[in-house]
């Protein structure tokens, strides 16, 4: 009888601290985004009743180990660092050496404590014991926490994707999985050379995180998916985002920040193009006027070899006749008559007129330091126009702007642009360990 008891005090913990963390992954499905501001304060008094309840439980779970995770699980169960967690957590893993989901909790408590060689040392561990998808989602995180050289770091990064990748393999339907493969998709874009291709493999990892319910209402998914949207100039998609996110978790201050920022930096860029860098008539006329065919450079020619051998014929043609797509066979120039400031380096903007009128381009892949000044000429072939239209908050915006993947397509003053002038960029992807 005593056995069956001790049972089943164990089994109605395991399903009390199961529930506390049902009602945390699922209180805005539960009770809608009108009450997300209550979620902490709501959050920490289940986790007070629940520790209240096994408390009372503790001598007739006979299983020292199991009782000292429930426990600690549940202290675990908020965002911010516990002391008495990791302390009771480390109790569990010395009694059970073998406890994966012991080893889990305790990385976590390590990684909001900050210690990510702890971290690591503990996911590493449980994956020693079984091979699970929260050691190995929560192991590509910390990989991209970690310090070294410029190498070392693309080359964490690197293996950060492939861990996600196994923990998304071991079970496909799980959002929070594929929220973690595209944050590494992310942090690849930004070190890999801000390839596009990068940034579309994260969007879809994105998608399918989209369609688990726990992972849809994580604000680490509509902060990075938006911090992607701005990145790939989709800027409604960007501010709708932070938006969310910030709505999601009121306390976080960094949703508003971006899309405050995002505003100011759309509301500049339509302000300095209308009114071409604000640069007075006199100054803006001479360097239109100085203008000539030497600035067009190799492009000057009415053609140009591409980087695979191939022949492109080019027509100068005016910023204004630019259309919202690849100008094939096209080529543009004119003067710098201003840059436009961001919270990120990435991507350099600048605004660049000719006669007619005036266009905005942003420059990826561009080395800190290395953009354009003010009178420097710039010419452009086969330039990628993007159409802008957003409208947020009462605020609109309208514009066409042309986007570079690397300034080394670029010529400016006459010249090719040196590749040295070339670098990537380091992103950090804000995420909390599941």
């Amino acid at each position: 009888m005593a056995d069956n008891a001790t049972s089943d005090s164990l089994e109605t913990a395991k399903k009390l601290v199961d529930e506390l963390y049902e009602y945390r992954d699922h209180y805005v499905e539960r009770f809608g985004m009108e009450k997300v501001t209550q979620k902490a304060d709501d959050l920490d008094g289940k986790m007070r009743e629940t520790l209240v309840k096994l408390d009372e439980m503790k001598d007739t779970i006979k299983n020292k180990a199991e009782y000292f995770l429930l426990r600690g699980r549940t202290l675990n169960v908020v965002g911010k660092f516990s002391n008495e967690a990791l302390e009771t957590l480390s109790k569990a893993v010395k009694l059970d050496p073998k406890s994966v989901e012991a080893w889990n909790h305790l990385g976590e408590c390590y990684w909001k404590n900050s210690d990510m060689a702890g971290a690591k040392n503990c996911f590493s561990g449980a994956l020693g014991h079984e091979k699970n998808k929260v050691s190995l989602r929560n192991l590509s995180m910390v990989m991209r926490q970690l310090r070294g050289s410029p190498d070392e770091r693309q080359q964490l990064i690197k293996d950060s994707v492939e861990k996600a990748k196994e923990a998304v393999q071991l079970d496909i339907s799980d959002g929070t999985s594929w929220l973690i493969l595209g944050n590494a998709y992310l942090s690849l874009f930004f070190s890999g050379g801000q390839d596009p291709k990068v940034l579309k493999q994260c969007m879809s990892a994105y998608s399918q995180a989209e369609r688990d319910l726990v992972a849809k209402s994580n604000p680490d998914l509509s902060f990075n998916r938006a911090m992607s949207y701005k990145y790939q100039e989709e800027y409604q998609q960007a501010l709708e985002g932070f938006h969310t996110a910030s709505q999601l978790d009121p306390s976080w201050t960094d949703p508003l920040t971006e899309e405050k920022a995002l505003l100011t930096y759309l509301d500049n860029i339509v302000t300095l193009t209308e009114k071409r860098g604000k640069l007075k008539p006199k100054k803006l006329n001479a360097y239109l006027n100085s203008l000539s065919v030497k600035d067009f450079g190799p492009y000057a020619g009415g053609s140009y070899t591409s980087p695979h051998g191939q022949t492109i014929e080019l027509a100068p043609i005016p910023t204004t006749d630019l259309a919202p797509e690849v100008n094939s066979n096209k080529v543009i120039c004119g003067k710098v008559v201003c840059s436009v400031e961001s919270n990120s380096t990435v991507p350099f903007t600048f605004c660049l007129s000719d006669k007619k009128g005036c266009v905005a381009v942003t420059v990826y892949n561009m080395v800190q330091g290395g953009g354009v000044k003010i009178g420097d000429s710039v010419a452009i072939p086969e330039p990628f126009g993007q159409k802008v239209q957003v409208k947020h908050k009462d605020k609109t915006y309208d514009f066409l702007s042309v986007r570079v993947d690397s300034p080394l397509v670029m010529v400016v003053n006459g010249n090719k642009v040196r590749a040295s002038k070339q670098a990537a960029s380091v992103l950090s992807v804000r995420t909390v360990p599941e």
